[in-house]
Protein backbone atom coordinates (compact mmCIF):
# COMPACT_ATOMS: atom_id res chain seq x y z
CA UNK A 1 0.00 0.00 0.00
CA UNK A 2 1.46 3.39 -1.00
CA UNK A 3 0.20 5.15 2.12
CA UNK A 4 2.00 2.90 4.58
CA UNK A 5 4.43 4.62 6.95
CA UNK A 6 7.93 3.48 6.07
CA UNK A 7 9.91 2.52 9.18
CA UNK A 8 13.65 1.88 9.34
CA UNK A 9 15.02 0.13 12.42
CA UNK A 10 18.79 0.44 12.80
CA UNK A 11 20.70 -1.99 15.00
CA UNK A 12 24.17 -3.52 15.25
CA UNK A 13 23.39 -7.25 15.16
CA UNK A 14 21.06 -9.91 16.54
CA UNK A 15 22.91 -11.55 19.41
CA UNK A 16 20.60 -12.95 22.08
CA UNK A 17 19.57 -10.08 24.34
CA UNK A 18 16.72 -8.05 25.78
CA UNK A 19 17.00 -5.19 23.26
CA UNK A 20 16.86 -7.63 20.35
CA UNK A 21 13.78 -9.32 21.84
CA UNK A 22 12.06 -5.93 22.22
CA UNK A 23 12.75 -5.13 18.57
CA UNK A 24 11.44 -8.53 17.47
CA UNK A 25 8.25 -8.02 19.46
CA UNK A 26 7.69 -4.69 17.67
CA UNK A 27 8.42 -6.19 14.26
CA UNK A 28 5.98 -9.03 14.92
CA UNK A 29 3.17 -6.94 16.37
CA UNK A 30 3.12 -3.48 14.79
CA UNK A 31 0.25 -3.33 12.30
CA UNK A 32 1.66 -4.40 8.93
CA UNK A 33 -1.29 -2.69 7.21
CA UNK A 34 -0.06 0.63 8.59
CA UNK A 35 3.72 0.17 8.49
CA UNK A 36 6.25 -0.96 5.90
CA UNK A 37 9.18 -2.13 8.05
CA UNK A 38 12.87 -2.52 7.25
CA UNK A 39 15.73 -3.55 9.56
CA UNK A 40 19.25 -2.39 8.74
CA UNK A 41 21.89 -4.38 10.63
CA UNK A 42 25.58 -3.53 10.68
CA UNK A 43 26.29 -7.27 10.94
CA UNK A 44 24.13 -10.19 9.88
CA UNK A 45 25.17 -11.89 13.10
CA UNK A 46 23.70 -13.46 16.23
CA UNK A 47 21.42 -16.23 17.39
CA UNK A 48 18.31 -14.19 16.55
CA UNK A 49 19.29 -13.12 13.05
CA UNK A 50 16.81 -15.51 11.43
CA UNK A 51 13.99 -14.58 13.82
CA UNK A 52 13.11 -11.35 12.00
CA UNK A 53 9.62 -11.99 10.56
CA UNK A 54 9.19 -12.66 6.85
CA UNK A 55 7.09 -9.55 6.20
CA UNK A 56 9.99 -7.34 7.42
CA UNK A 57 12.83 -6.64 5.00
CA UNK A 58 16.26 -7.29 6.51
CA UNK A 59 19.40 -5.71 5.05
CA UNK A 60 22.89 -6.19 6.50
CA UNK A 61 25.97 -4.12 5.75
CA UNK A 62 28.41 -6.96 6.50
CA UNK A 63 28.47 -10.72 7.05
CA UNK A 64 28.26 -12.26 10.48
CA UNK A 65 30.84 -14.58 12.02
CA UNK A 66 28.47 -17.44 11.27
CA UNK A 67 29.17 -16.94 7.55
CA UNK A 68 32.95 -16.82 7.88
CA UNK A 69 35.58 -19.51 7.54
CA UNK A 70 36.07 -21.87 10.51
CA UNK A 71 39.83 -21.68 9.87
CA UNK A 72 41.30 -19.31 12.46
CA UNK A 73 43.74 -17.39 10.24
CA UNK A 74 41.28 -17.04 7.39
CA UNK A 75 38.56 -15.83 9.77
CA UNK A 76 40.97 -13.31 11.28
CA UNK A 77 41.61 -11.89 7.80
CA UNK A 78 37.87 -11.81 7.12
CA UNK A 79 37.27 -9.88 10.35
CA UNK A 80 39.89 -7.31 9.38
CA UNK A 81 38.25 -6.88 5.99
CA UNK A 82 34.87 -6.54 7.67
CA UNK A 83 36.10 -3.77 9.97
CA UNK A 84 37.47 -1.90 6.96
CA UNK A 85 34.21 -2.35 5.07
CA UNK A 86 32.17 -1.03 8.02
CA UNK A 87 34.49 1.96 8.41
CA UNK A 88 34.13 2.74 4.70
CA UNK A 89 30.34 2.42 4.98
CA UNK A 90 30.18 4.85 7.92
CA UNK A 91 32.39 7.37 6.12
CA UNK A 92 30.35 7.14 2.92
CA UNK A 93 26.94 6.47 4.45
CA UNK A 94 24.91 8.66 2.05
CA UNK A 95 26.27 7.03 -1.09
CA UNK A 96 26.27 3.48 0.33
CA UNK A 97 22.72 3.66 1.68
CA UNK A 98 21.46 5.11 -1.59
CA UNK A 99 22.82 1.96 -3.24
CA UNK A 100 21.46 -0.36 -0.54
CA UNK A 101 17.95 1.07 -0.68
CA UNK A 102 17.88 2.16 -4.33
CA UNK A 103 17.25 5.77 -3.19
CA UNK A 104 14.18 4.73 -1.17
CA UNK A 105 12.89 7.17 1.46
CA UNK A 106 11.82 6.50 5.06
CA UNK A 107 9.31 8.38 7.22
CA UNK A 108 10.58 7.30 10.65
CA UNK A 109 13.90 5.85 11.83
CA UNK A 110 14.28 4.00 15.10
CA UNK A 111 17.40 3.46 17.23
CA UNK A 112 16.70 0.47 19.49
CA UNK A 113 19.59 1.22 21.86
CA UNK A 114 22.05 4.04 22.65
CA UNK A 115 24.62 2.17 20.53
CA UNK A 116 22.39 2.89 17.52
CA UNK A 117 22.00 6.62 18.22
CA UNK A 118 24.88 7.74 16.02
CA UNK A 119 23.68 5.70 13.04
CA UNK A 120 20.17 7.14 13.21
CA UNK A 121 21.22 10.72 13.87
CA UNK A 122 23.80 10.69 11.06
CA UNK A 123 21.27 9.18 8.67
CA UNK A 124 21.16 10.55 5.11
CA UNK A 125 17.37 10.93 5.52
CA UNK A 126 17.44 14.35 7.17
CA UNK A 127 13.67 14.79 6.84
CA UNK A 128 12.79 11.51 8.61
CA UNK A 129 11.57 11.57 12.20
CA UNK A 130 13.97 9.97 14.67
CA UNK A 131 12.98 7.83 17.69
CA UNK A 132 15.52 6.66 20.27
CA UNK A 133 14.89 3.78 22.71
CA UNK A 134 16.78 4.07 25.99
CA UNK A 135 17.19 1.06 28.32
CA UNK A 136 20.09 2.11 30.57
CA UNK A 137 20.44 3.64 34.03
CA UNK A 138 22.47 6.75 33.26
CA UNK A 139 24.47 6.79 36.51
CA UNK A 140 25.97 3.29 36.16
CA UNK A 141 29.80 3.60 36.32
CA UNK A 142 30.51 1.48 33.24
CA UNK A 143 28.23 3.69 31.12
CA UNK A 144 30.10 6.90 31.97
CA UNK A 145 32.55 6.85 29.00
CA UNK A 146 29.60 7.16 26.58
CA UNK A 147 27.41 9.51 28.65
CA UNK A 148 28.68 12.65 26.81
CA UNK A 149 27.58 11.09 23.52
CA UNK A 150 24.18 10.15 24.98
CA UNK A 151 23.62 13.66 26.35
CA UNK A 152 24.58 15.19 23.02
CA UNK A 153 22.23 12.83 21.17
CA UNK A 154 19.05 13.16 23.25
CA UNK A 155 17.98 16.66 22.11
CA UNK A 156 18.42 15.67 18.46
CA UNK A 157 15.71 13.01 18.58
CA UNK A 158 12.07 13.73 17.81
CA UNK A 159 10.99 11.31 20.53
CA UNK A 160 12.68 9.29 23.26
CA UNK A 161 11.16 6.05 24.56
CA UNK A 162 12.27 4.76 27.97
CA UNK A 163 11.54 1.13 28.77
CA UNK A 164 11.09 1.89 32.47
CA UNK A 165 9.92 4.77 34.63
CA UNK A 166 13.06 4.53 36.74
CA UNK A 167 15.27 4.94 33.65
CA UNK A 168 13.47 8.19 32.82
CA UNK A 169 13.48 9.43 36.42
CA UNK A 170 17.23 8.83 36.79
CA UNK A 171 17.92 10.65 33.54
CA UNK A 172 16.01 13.72 34.69
CA UNK A 173 17.46 13.54 38.19
CA UNK A 174 21.09 13.54 37.00
CA UNK A 175 20.60 15.87 34.02
CA UNK A 176 17.62 18.11 34.83
CA UNK A 177 18.68 20.88 32.45
CA UNK A 178 19.05 18.78 29.33
CA UNK A 179 16.90 19.90 26.40
CA UNK A 180 14.69 16.80 26.32
CA UNK A 181 12.53 15.99 23.30
CA UNK A 182 9.01 14.58 23.80
CA UNK A 183 9.27 11.40 25.89
CA UNK A 184 7.29 8.28 26.72
CA UNK A 185 7.70 5.34 29.08
CA UNK A 186 6.71 2.12 27.33
CA UNK A 187 7.52 -1.15 29.04
CA UNK A 188 8.50 -4.25 27.09
CA UNK A 189 5.78 -6.50 25.72
CA UNK A 190 5.56 -10.11 26.89
CA UNK A 191 4.58 -12.90 24.45
CA UNK A 192 2.77 -14.87 27.16
CA UNK A 193 1.40 -17.78 25.13
CA UNK A 194 4.65 -18.17 23.19
CA UNK A 195 6.65 -18.36 26.43
CA UNK A 196 4.36 -20.99 27.90
CA UNK A 197 4.35 -23.05 24.70
CA UNK A 198 8.13 -22.93 24.27
CA UNK A 199 8.65 -23.89 27.92
CA UNK A 200 7.13 -27.31 27.15
CA UNK A 201 9.99 -28.24 24.79
CA UNK A 202 11.92 -31.34 25.84
CA UNK A 203 15.56 -30.68 26.72
CA UNK A 204 18.16 -33.40 27.19
CA UNK A 205 20.91 -31.32 28.82
CA UNK A 206 18.95 -30.29 31.91
CA UNK A 207 17.56 -32.98 34.17
CA UNK A 208 15.73 -32.59 37.45
CA UNK A 209 18.24 -32.43 40.27
CA UNK A 210 18.06 -33.81 43.79
CA UNK A 211 19.28 -30.45 45.06
CA UNK A 212 17.63 -27.05 44.44
CA UNK A 213 18.62 -25.41 41.15
CA UNK A 214 18.86 -21.63 40.73
CA UNK A 215 18.85 -20.36 37.16
CA UNK A 216 19.89 -17.01 35.69
CA UNK A 217 19.52 -15.88 32.09
CA UNK A 218 21.40 -12.92 30.66
CA UNK A 219 24.46 -11.67 28.84
CA UNK A 220 27.74 -12.34 30.67
CA UNK A 221 28.64 -8.77 31.64
CA UNK A 222 30.11 -7.41 34.87
CA UNK A 223 26.93 -5.43 35.66
CA UNK A 224 24.93 -8.68 35.73
CA UNK A 225 26.53 -9.58 39.06
CA UNK A 226 27.40 -13.19 38.27
CA UNK A 227 30.76 -12.84 40.03
CA UNK A 228 28.90 -11.96 43.25
CA UNK A 229 26.44 -14.80 42.66
CA UNK A 230 29.38 -17.20 42.32
CA UNK A 231 30.89 -16.04 45.60
CA UNK A 232 27.52 -16.44 47.36
CA UNK A 233 27.10 -19.90 45.85
CA UNK A 234 30.57 -20.96 47.05
CA UNK A 235 29.89 -19.74 50.59
CA UNK A 236 26.53 -21.53 50.71
CA UNK A 237 28.21 -24.82 49.73
CA UNK A 238 30.90 -24.32 52.39
CA UNK A 239 28.13 -23.73 54.95
CA UNK A 240 26.41 -26.99 53.99
CA UNK A 241 23.53 -25.73 51.84
CA UNK A 242 23.57 -28.00 48.80
CA UNK A 243 22.29 -26.53 45.53
CA UNK A 244 23.47 -25.70 42.02
CA UNK A 245 23.43 -22.63 39.80
CA UNK A 246 22.97 -22.57 36.03
CA UNK A 247 23.75 -19.46 33.97
CA UNK A 248 22.34 -19.26 30.43
CA UNK A 249 24.10 -16.64 28.33
CA UNK A 250 27.36 -15.67 26.72
CA UNK A 251 29.49 -12.55 26.63
CA UNK A 252 32.75 -10.79 27.31
CA UNK A 253 32.84 -11.71 31.00
CA UNK A 254 33.09 -15.46 30.29
CA UNK A 255 36.91 -15.77 30.66
CA UNK A 256 36.82 -14.01 34.06
CA UNK A 257 33.92 -16.15 35.27
CA UNK A 258 35.63 -19.36 34.11
CA UNK A 259 38.79 -18.38 36.01
CA UNK A 260 36.79 -17.55 39.15
CA UNK A 261 34.88 -20.82 38.81
CA UNK A 262 38.15 -22.78 38.56
CA UNK A 263 39.78 -20.94 41.49
CA UNK A 264 36.77 -21.71 43.70
CA UNK A 265 36.63 -25.33 42.53
CA UNK A 266 32.92 -25.21 41.70
CA UNK A 267 32.93 -26.37 38.07
CA UNK A 268 30.37 -29.10 38.87
CA UNK A 269 27.87 -26.92 40.73
CA UNK A 270 28.08 -23.50 39.03
CA UNK A 271 27.29 -24.22 35.38
CA UNK A 272 28.03 -21.72 32.61
CA UNK A 273 25.73 -23.25 30.00
CA UNK A 274 26.15 -20.75 27.15
CA UNK A 275 23.37 -19.31 25.00
CA UNK A 276 20.16 -21.23 24.34
CA UNK A 277 17.79 -20.28 21.54
CA UNK A 278 14.94 -21.34 23.80
CA UNK A 279 15.74 -20.64 27.48
CA UNK A 280 12.19 -21.21 28.72
CA UNK A 281 12.32 -24.99 29.40
CA UNK A 282 15.44 -24.38 31.48
CA UNK A 283 13.65 -21.72 33.53
CA UNK A 284 10.61 -23.95 33.91
CA UNK A 285 12.63 -26.95 35.06
CA UNK A 286 14.74 -25.03 37.58
CA UNK A 287 13.49 -24.48 41.12
CA UNK A 288 14.26 -20.77 41.38
CA UNK A 289 15.19 -17.82 39.17
CA UNK A 290 17.83 -15.30 40.24
CA UNK A 291 18.82 -11.92 38.83
CA UNK A 292 21.75 -10.38 40.78
CA UNK A 293 22.28 -7.33 38.53
CA UNK A 294 23.94 -4.05 39.45
CA UNK A 295 21.63 -2.24 37.03
CA UNK A 296 18.62 -2.99 34.82
CA UNK A 297 15.74 -1.03 33.33
CA UNK A 298 12.59 -3.13 32.90
CA UNK A 299 14.15 -6.58 32.53
CA UNK A 300 12.19 -8.73 30.13
CA UNK A 301 13.62 -11.87 31.68
CA UNK A 302 11.93 -11.10 35.02
CA UNK A 303 8.57 -10.92 33.27
CA UNK A 304 9.35 -14.20 31.50
CA UNK A 305 10.19 -15.92 34.80
CA UNK A 306 6.99 -14.52 36.35
CA UNK A 307 4.92 -15.92 33.46
CA UNK A 308 6.50 -19.33 34.16
CA UNK A 309 5.53 -18.87 37.85
CA UNK A 310 9.08 -19.26 39.09
CA UNK A 311 10.03 -17.89 42.55
CA UNK A 312 12.50 -15.07 41.87
CA UNK A 313 15.36 -13.45 43.76
CA UNK A 314 16.23 -10.08 42.21
CA UNK A 315 18.12 -6.93 43.06
CA UNK A 316 16.14 -3.72 43.65
CA UNK A 317 17.25 -1.99 40.44
CA UNK A 318 15.38 -0.45 37.53
CA UNK A 319 11.63 -1.08 37.68
CA UNK A 320 11.96 -4.49 39.32
CA UNK A 321 10.20 -3.22 42.46
CA UNK A 322 7.21 -2.42 40.22
CA UNK A 323 7.29 -5.93 38.76
CA UNK A 324 7.77 -7.95 41.96
CA UNK A 325 5.95 -7.58 45.27
CA UNK A 326 8.67 -8.30 47.84
CA UNK A 327 8.20 -11.64 49.65
CA UNK A 328 4.82 -12.06 47.94
CA UNK A 329 5.66 -12.68 44.28
CA UNK A 330 9.43 -12.74 44.72
CA UNK A 331 12.31 -11.76 47.00
CA UNK A 332 14.06 -8.40 46.57
CA UNK A 333 17.62 -7.65 47.69
CA UNK A 334 20.37 -5.06 47.39
CA UNK A 335 23.35 -5.60 45.10
CA UNK A 336 25.53 -7.22 47.78
CA UNK A 337 27.07 -10.69 47.97
CA UNK A 338 25.85 -11.20 51.53
CA UNK A 339 22.26 -10.39 50.51
CA UNK A 340 22.43 -12.79 47.57
CA UNK A 341 23.69 -15.42 50.02
CA UNK A 342 20.92 -14.74 52.57
CA UNK A 343 18.14 -14.80 49.95
CA UNK A 344 19.34 -18.05 48.38
CA UNK A 345 19.60 -19.62 51.84
CA UNK A 346 16.02 -18.48 52.55
CA UNK A 347 14.72 -20.14 49.37
CA UNK A 348 16.65 -23.34 50.11
CA UNK A 349 15.43 -23.63 53.71
CA UNK A 350 12.07 -21.80 53.98
CA UNK A 351 9.55 -24.04 52.21
CA UNK A 352 6.58 -22.05 53.53
CA UNK A 353 7.83 -18.81 51.96
CA UNK A 354 8.47 -20.54 48.62
CA UNK A 355 5.03 -22.15 48.55
CA UNK A 356 3.34 -18.83 49.42
CA UNK A 357 5.20 -17.12 46.55
CA UNK A 358 4.16 -19.87 44.12
CA UNK A 359 0.54 -19.47 45.18
CA UNK A 360 0.69 -15.69 44.72
CA UNK A 361 2.14 -16.17 41.22
CA UNK A 362 -0.91 -18.07 39.96
CA UNK A 363 -2.78 -14.96 38.62
CA UNK A 364 0.39 -13.05 37.62
CA UNK A 365 -0.45 -12.91 33.89
CA UNK A 366 -3.15 -10.34 34.63
CA UNK A 367 -0.54 -7.62 35.21
CA UNK A 368 0.62 -7.65 31.55
CA UNK A 369 -1.25 -5.82 28.75
CA UNK A 370 0.58 -6.20 25.45
CA UNK A 371 -1.95 -4.53 23.17
CA UNK A 372 -1.77 -1.33 25.19
CA UNK A 373 2.01 -1.32 24.65
CA UNK A 374 1.83 -1.77 20.86
CA UNK A 375 -0.96 0.80 20.57
CA UNK A 376 1.22 3.34 22.41
CA UNK A 377 4.17 2.73 20.06
CA UNK A 378 1.95 2.98 16.98
CA UNK A 379 0.49 6.29 18.21
CA UNK A 380 3.98 7.79 18.62
CA UNK A 381 5.05 6.71 15.13
CA UNK A 382 1.82 7.84 13.41
CA UNK A 383 1.84 11.25 15.13
CA UNK A 384 5.48 11.84 14.20
CA UNK A 385 4.91 10.78 10.60
CA UNK A 386 2.09 13.33 10.28
CA UNK A 387 4.33 16.25 11.28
Amino acid sequence: MPNKIKLLFRHRSMEMGGVEKVMLSLLNNLDREKFDMTVLLNLNQGELRNEIPKHVRKIAVAKGKEDMSPQRLKQKAQLVMRRLALAYFRKNRNKEEAKLFNNEKFNVEIAMDWRDFEAVLSSPYHYSKKIGWFHSEIQVPKLQPVVPMILKSFPKFDHIVYCSQRTKDLMHKHYPNLNYPPESVIINAIPIEEIKKKSEENISDFTKSEVPVFIAVGRLHTRKGYHKLMDAHHKLLKDGFEHSVVIIGDGEELPNLLLQQKNLGIEETFILAGNKMNPYPYIKNADFFILPSESEAWPLVIAEALILKKPIIATKVGDIEMMIDDQKTGYLIDYKTEEIYAAMKEFITNKTLVEDIKKNLEPIENQFNNQKIFDAVEDIIINLAKK
